[in-house]
């Protein structure tokens, strides 16, 4: 890849812009009215949506899963179907300390509440109703305590909120996939890797990882196809693999799948384009690279201290030295969950979230969002 700063031009990681998908986007920044476009506003007599309500779960099962990970079932209390999943799709879960943190499902979203719905595993994916989630939990003793707490608190019979599971990683079922996961970051390649098989798919998946037992789901995969799945460790091999060397596994023209840490998804992105692959789509453990980034101060409220960001340091990281409380999630832009209040200074918003009319109105995302060299954002927490 040239420039590993930023996104591929179009979805699938072609070198060539997407004409079609160019068009769509200035359609939607004119006529959208979540982007604010001129036309087709909301009519403002007409009472906003309702949000869905959040999920209230119960861990049914808690299971090790690694050497450092522990699986969660999560089912309804009352013994109810859950709200249909996608493979690749994630649950944002309020812990019980009220942390919030997103975790890939890795169940598999045919596994239905109803058998009627499951008569045809092959064609049910998009409509069956499952019985309970999984999800898969690495202890990260030096994070933001979200998987200590799990680690450490919740046990069978804790009750947790979640919203509906949503997708940004969707899985396109193309004719040949290439799964490339990175210890923990097999969870949502799994879900994949069961639609491939079901589907007859060409498909191969590379788990890496420091040692075996620090490798999740190792007996689900090889129970899958154990000529298509490659379990490759550190220890083995001397270190971690180079991109060219995950990418081999690759059929021609596949499109890879990638979910690991940023050393991992980079090695992939440089190796690509010498790859028998064509595409690559990604999800990141957590936040990615600041670039472009200038210094600037974030001011806590109009008499408050003056706290440095660096050019190379976001200004949640910052703010959370001085505010341990302050909430945050994906550190990517899109949950919204470290939203703050903007006073004074003119903010570079690089979020995904907020709308024209919430950006005007103060609303700001410390997480990405940043601002010009010598500017001096004052803050609302």
């Amino acid at each position: 890849m040239d420039d590993l700063r930023t996104p591929p031009p179009d979805l699938y990681g072609r070198p060539r812009a997407d004409t079609f998908f160019r068009f769509l986007t200035a359609f939607g920044d004119r006529y959208s009215p979540a982007l604010g476009g001129p036309l087709l506003r909301r009519n403002p007599r007409r009472p906003l949506g309702r949000p869905a309500p959040a999920l209230q779960l119960v861990v049914a099962a808690r299971r090790a899963v690694a050497a450092d990970a522990v699986e969660l079932t999560l089912a309804d209390p009352s013994g109810g179907p859950l709200p249909p999943w996608q493979p690749g799709a994630h649950l944002r879960l309020t812990l019980p300390s009220g942390r919030e943190r997103h975790y890939s499902l890795c169940g598999d979203p045919t596994d239905s509440a109803d058998p009627a719905d499951s008569a045809d595993p092959a064609d049910s994916a998009d409509r069956a109703n499952p019985a309970a989630y999984r999800i898969a939990v690495r202890r990260l003793p030096d994070g933001g305590g979200g998987s200590v707490e799990i680690h450490d608190t919740v046990r069978p019979g804790t009750r947790l909120t979640a919203r509906r599971p949503r997708n940004g990683f969707a899985f396109c079922a193309e004719p040949a996939v290439l799964l490339l996961a990175g210890g923990i970051g097999v969870t949502p390649l799994l879900p994949m890797a069961r639609e491939a098989q079901r589907h007859g798919l060409d498909w191969r998946l590379v788990h890496t990882g420091r040692s075996a037992d620090t490798l999740p789901f190792a007996d689900e995969l090889r129970a899958l196809d154990p000529a298509r799945v490659h379990l490759r460790t550190d220890d083995e091999h001397g270190g971690p693999p180079t991109g060219a060397e995950l990418l081999a596994h690759a059929p021609r023209g596949a499109a890879v799948y990638c979910c690991g840490p940023a050393p991992m998804l980079a090695a992939v992105q440089r190796a690509l384009d010498a790859s028998p692959a064509s595409a690559l789509h990604f999800e990141r453990f957590g936040a990615a690279p600041v670039t472009d980034g200038e210094p600037f101060t974030v001011r806590l409220g109009a008499d408050g201290p003056g706290l440095a960001v660096p050019a190379d340091r976001s200004a949640l990281d910052v703010l959370r030295e001085a505010r341990p409380e302050l909430a945050y999630s994906c550190r990517q832009g899109f949950c919204g969950t470290c939203e703050v209040r903007l006073l004074a200074g003119t903010a570079d918003h690089r979020d995904r979230r907020l709308t024209p009319e919430q950006r005007a109105a103060g609303a700001l995302l410390p997480c990405v969002s940043r601002a010009a060299a010598g500017e001096t954002l004052v803050v609302d927490l």
